[in-house]
């Protein structure tokens, strides 16, 4: 598995693969702020925006690769208000399903948060709806700040809880 960044220009260039990987996470319930059914397009319009995004130098998206091509994503997103040039919020932690329990989410987010130290953000947030996502973030040792109950849906249309975290690097 190698973990990389993606610059604009390749991420553009890889909607098809990055689609692939948000659907199989939304069709396996993964609350990321998308619901069922859902479209291929959808998908493709959401990283679209993301590209865009990079080359305005406002995130930074890293893949991990197999070989089958892109396996997993996750964001830092650096566009901060002008108070908080230290921070950054770290979203769609996204692992398909072939490639989860290989360690996959933990190589992408040593890896953000290695992009956040080399970019001066020493703060990070970041909320998930995901039990086992929680235990990673926690073992990686990311600090809850709290849950908020019915704080978004599930993909099935379900109310579900939000844990928000953070943690300095």
């Amino acid at each position: 598995m190698k973990v990389r960044s993606l610059d604009a220009h390749e991420a553009a260039e890889r909607i098809d693969q990055l689609a692939e990987v948000l659907l199989d996470c939304v069709e396996g319930g993964a609350s990321v702020s998308f619901m069922l059914p859902m479209a291929r397009e959808t998908a493709a319009d959401f990283w679209r925006k993301v590209a865009d995004g990079i080359a305005r130098g406002e995130r930074t998206l890293l893949v991990a690769e197999d070989e089958e091509g892109i396996a997993g994503t996750v964001q830092l997103i650096t566009d901060m208000p002008e108070n908080q040039p230290h921070r950054a919020d770290v979203a769609k932690l996204l692992v398909h399903r072939r490639a989860r329990g290989a360690g996959t989410g933990q190589r992408l987010m040593e890896a953000v948060e290695e992009a956040a130290r080399g970019q001066g953000r020493r703060v990070l947030v970041l909320d998930t709806a995901s039990p086992t996502a929680e235990r990673l973030y926690e073992r990686l040792g990311w600090q809850r700040v709290g849950v908020v109950p019915d704080y978004a849906y599930l993909p099935d249309g379900a109310l579900c809880a939000t844990s928000f975290y953070y943690k300095h690097v």
